[in-house]
């Protein structure tokens, strides 16, 4: 696993993206291995899709690109409301995930919470 230099930079590419999050690990975010890249990880909101019922939610960093290795949790079992939105992290907080490494979140209900990462892809 190398951690390329992104001092010369010839690709910075935008992603959003949602997820459904499940009672397992579900992947935001995966960097692969000898890819070349670093992922500069500016949001991360996790929704509450569910009127009546709060869910708790986990966010990982996995030390493999495929949620295996070593978890380190940067958002542990925390309570979103029914109904309402919870920022595990911003513009103000934004890092860096490295080659072979991956997010991941863990929710403590099915089909309750929605998250929506924003990262940009730099090569």
């Amino acid at each position: 696993m190398a951690n390329p230099n992104i001092v010369n930079v010839t690709s910075i590419i935008g992603n959003t993206l949602s997820v459904a999050i499940g009672t397992s690990a579900t992947q935001l975010a995966s960097n692969a291995a000898s890819s070349g890249k670093v992922f500069k990880i500016n949001s991360i909101v996790v929704s509450n899709i569910d009127g009546t019922a709060s869910a708790d939610i986990t966010v990982n960093i996995y030390s493999s690109a495929a949620l295996g290795g070593t978890a380190l949790a940067i958002a542990s079992t925390i309570l979103v409301p029914a109904d309402a939105s919870l920022i595990v992290t911003d513009k103000s907080t934004s890092f860096y995930l490295l080659e072979n490494q991956s997010i991941g979140a863990i929710a403590s209900a099915s089909g309750d919470l929605v998250a929506t990462i924003s990262f940009e892809e730099i090569s």
